[in-house]
């Protein structure tokens, strides 16, 4: 993972040095709209720190940085006013965010999932149960009892897992 800077700033190498310390991630600097955008081609970044006066000063371009960001979280700091202390802790609750975010989504993708299985399994059981009950030649009912038995092994397992 590592962080991309977008500043003109002069002292903008000093801070990602100490940006990188602190965070223990690369930090690489684009001085510009044209190098952000050549280096989010190339490459993904975890976060994207854009220089507030950019904003400002040139919209178009920074609407140009944003729209190539990707993945990366997308942080708006004024570098003139900012500390690389503060520029890091909001790094971190950034990323902080972000992870917390994605395990809620893994949660509930899984929540999900194991629903709709739930569910089969359950439909599953009830039609192989159905079938038993009504006439049907003994072989096709040996095969069923072989399904309701596996299904209800199954829905065992999974209700175990929950």
């Amino acid at each position: 993972m590592s962080i991309l800077m977008v500043t003109g700033m002069e002292e903008a190498k000093t801070c990602a040095a100490a940006l990188a310390a602190q965070l223990e991630m690369e930090v690489e600097v684009a001085e510009n709209r044209r190098a952000a955008v050549a280096l989010l081609r190339k490459r993904e970044f975890a976060v994207m720190v854009v220089d507030e006066t950019m904003t400002r000063c040139d919209p178009a371009a920074a609407d140009a940085v944003w729209e190539q960001a990707g993945l990366a979280i997308p942080l708006q700091i004024n570098f003139a006013l900012c500390s690389a202390e503060r520029m890091a802790r909001e790094i971190r609750a950034a990323l902080q965010r972000r992870r917390r975010e994605q395990a809620l989504a893994h949660r509930a993708a899984a929540a999900a999932l194991e629903s709709g299985l739930m569910s089969t399994v359950s439909g599953l059981l009830l039609h192989a149960q159905l079938a038993l009950k009504g006439e049907v030649p003994a072989a096709v009912a040996a095969r069923l009892r072989v399904v309701a038995e596996l299904a209800g092994d199954l829905r065992q397992q999974l209700s175990a897992c929950s």
